[in-house]
């Protein structure tokens, strides 16, 4: 008995693998990728992650792991044989759930009914695919290495494998978008009837080639933008989804539970270039290079990056940032359980919110944004955290 106690009693852990290939190098992506498919480069990458994982499940005993992604760059671009060793090296090293949900990011030019039975013999069971849109001619100028019909005919692959859980990821505010144009992009993405949708808005970053020609891009205007994401938000509503957190939309019971871990304060480890993790009341980033990444396990040195111990007000603070793009949004009984500050103060900053729209309460009592008040949600959290700040920690009882 004390030993199934103990089982049950471990702490949820998220895990999240950064596979950092691709066939060619968006336009708009500033994530940590390349362009190649050197396969002793892809050899090397794989030993060091599993050499990795190995040296990290010792540190995890009291863990239980409940979600696993894998994204990237594009790890169906990586390949099968190399997912399915760093899931079989996971299982060895950490106590994974049987029911975890195991995800597996896809761009619709290297899916195969072979990858797809493979994902789904190795407990695979939920596909993000990256869409994008369904114009060709935009996916030609963004870099895309696919076509929407080849969009098309990935989704009906995986459904024909079996996968019964599918994101498809989209963006708006293209250059050259308009509003007709994107609502028409939702329509025809909503007929393939996905279980989830991420609406993400174009960022133009520093570093990348559409940085250096932005201003000749014909990007939709800010105005336009929000209009873009309140369309979404009201079409999406309207087919079934539930808005549940910023930029994703569900049917009811299909979150996605690994990303919900970042934005509930679980803990969750990254493996590979760039990986974020926040566990054990400490939060890194591993080295942004590749090769760093794989000569710094091989010899044993350091990879890690940015070590902080986050400090209790200061996850305060987070909890209102991160709890704030979701649906659940922030509560009284919970914020003053974990942080012993006072949740008077935040309350008359949403009661003014509330008062234009921006602010709503939930059927469990809780305060959330609307879909109007994502689009200033900077402005809102930044009167919060300034309340925050000028509170004094609760007496213990």
């Amino acid at each position: 008995m004390a030993i199934l106690s103990r089982r049950m009693n471990k702490t949820p852990l998220g895990i999240y693998i950064h596979v950092p290939f691709c066939r060619s190098k968006c336009q708009y992506c500033d994530f940590y990728s390349l362009a190649t498919k050197d396969d002793k480069l892809m050899d090397n990458f794989l030993d060091a992650i599993c050499a990795h994982i190995k040296e990290s499940g010792a540190l995890a005993p009291n863990y239980k792991v409940d979600t696993v992604y894998f994204g990237g760059g594009t790890p169906s671009f990586f390949g099968v044989d190399g997912i399915a060793t760093i899931l079989a090296t996971l299982r060895r090293n950490f106590d994974v759930d049987n029911n975890a949900e195991i995800t597996v990011e896809c761009n619709p030019d290297s899916v195969s009914d072979k990858l797809l039975h493979r994902l789904r013999a190795e407990g695979v069971n939920r596909i993000s695919l990256g869409v994008q849109t369904d114009d060709d001619e935009m996916l030609k100028k963004l870099g895309r290495p696919h076509t929407y019909a080849q969009a098309v005919t990935a989704y009906q692959r995986i459904r024909k494998a079996g996968f019964r859980n599918v994101s498809i990821d989209l963006m708006y505010g293209l250059p050259g978008q308009t509003l007709t144009d994107w609502q028409q992009t939702l329509d025809n993405v909503l007929r393939l009837l996905p279980e989830h949708v991420s609406c993400y808005g174009l960022k133009v970053e520093e570093g990348t080639p559409l940085y250096e020609y932005k201003d000749a891009a014909n990007l939709p205007s800010d105005d336009v933008q929000a209009d873009m994401y309140l369309a979404a938000s009201e079409m999406l509503r309207s087919r079934g989804y539930r808005h549940y957190e910023v930029s994703n939309f569900a049917r009811k019971g299909l979150y996605s539970r690994h990303n919900m871990k970042y934005w509930n304060g679980g803990e969750y480890l990254g493996f590979g270039p760039s990986a974020s993790s926040d566990f054990a009341g400490k939060r890194f980033v591993l080295a942004r290079d590749l090769q760093t990444y794989i000569q710094g396990i091989r010899s044993g040195g350091e990879v890690m990056e940015d070590v902080q111990e986050i400090p209790l007000r200061e996850r305060a603070g987070e909890y209102l940032m991160l709890r704030l793009r979701t649906s659940t949004g922030i509560g009284q009984e919970e914020y003053e359980r974990m942080f012993l500050l006072p949740f008077a103060p935040l309350v008359e900053v949403l009661q003014k919110h509330r008062e234009f729209g921006y602010v709503t309460r939930t059927d469990e009592g809780h305060w959330a944004l609307t879909p109007k008040g994502y689009l200033i949600s900077n402005s809102v959290i930044s009167d919060l955290l300034i309340a925050q700040d000028s509170s004094q920690p609760l007496k213990r009882l």
